[in-house]
């Protein structure tokens, strides 16, 4: 048995480093989340103004395909307009198929717009709403930046995002 060439055992090692580097690599890419916040109980009401949790699904969806994380913030009568009973933050994760800790309902007598707009800066999100947020901007500045809210609309088939 000969032994190999310095050249054949250094490229052997170069390219499993390679190749360790590149797996290591995909796994910090994979971490990194693209969050964005869903103004769900805005997003429910996009197809004809009738709310429907469908509607919030496809767009969960849409986004998820585009490589972002969605969480979804609800007012506390969502559970009431689309069930016609109050429903928790984990009854409508099941229903979005979404981790528990990625929707939340806000308590009854509490808006949502500024648990909202808090998600969206403390993960560096856009949120996806048809609502300019006006009354607040004062506070959340950030509402007036191109491209921090994300429009919508349901199309007779598909969900349309004016995403960046």
């Amino acid at each position: 048995m000969t032994p190999l060439p310095v050249e054949a055992i250094i490229t052997s090692i170069v390219i499993g480093l390679c190749v360790v580097a590149g797996v290591l690599a995909a796994r910090l890419f994979r971490r990194k989340k693209r969050w964005v916040i869903l103004d769900g109980s805005n997003v429910m009401h996009w197809r004809e103004g009738k709310p429907e949790i469908q509607t919030v699904i496809a767009v969960v969806r849409l986004l998820e395909k585009r490589g972002y994380t969605p969480g979804v913030v609800f007012d506390a009568n969502a559970g009431y307009l689309l069930m016609g009973k109050y429903q928790h933050d984990g009854a409508l994760a099941r229903m979005l198929r979404l981790p528990e800790s990625r929707v939340m309902v806000v308590p009854k007598g509490t808006p949502a717009d500024p648990a909202i707009l808090r998600a969206a800066r403390d993960y560096g999100a856009p949120i996806v709403t048809n609502d300019r947020f006006k009354d607040w901007a004062a506070e959340f500045p950030e509402v007036k930046n191109k491209g921090h809210l994300i429009t919508g609309r349901m199309e007779p088939k598909r969900v349309v995002l004016d995403l960046p």
